[in-house]
């Protein structure tokens, strides 16, 4: 079954939002990232701006995440996002 599109909350600078996003990009079932810069809207920087990176899945409405630890491998990032997104299937 593939993934559902993620969008990650980030801002310029934020090593954890690129480290994130960089281990996000290498996992093959991560088919569509949409990464947004919470400085280009106010109501992001409003919500996210102590909290990013934020990643949730997409929809409406959108469902957040756990943050996952910025110490896992691409392979552990897989495979904890994979618990995370089939415990939403039931939802």
């Amino acid at each position: 079954m593939p993934w559902p599109p993620l969008i990650l909350y980030s801002k310029p600078g934020c090593h954890l939002c690129e480290g994130l996003a960089e281990k996000l990009q290498q996992i093959p079932e991560v088919r569509e990232l949409e990464v947004r810069d919470i400085t280009s809207n106010p109501l992001w920087w409003e919500q996210y701006s102590l909290e990013v990176p934020v990643l949730k899945v997409a929809g409406d409405p959108e469902q957040p995440l756990p943050r996952p630890s910025p110490r896992l491998t691409v392979a552990q990032l897989r495979s904890w996002l994979g618990q995370q997104l089939g415990g939403l299937s039931g939802g």
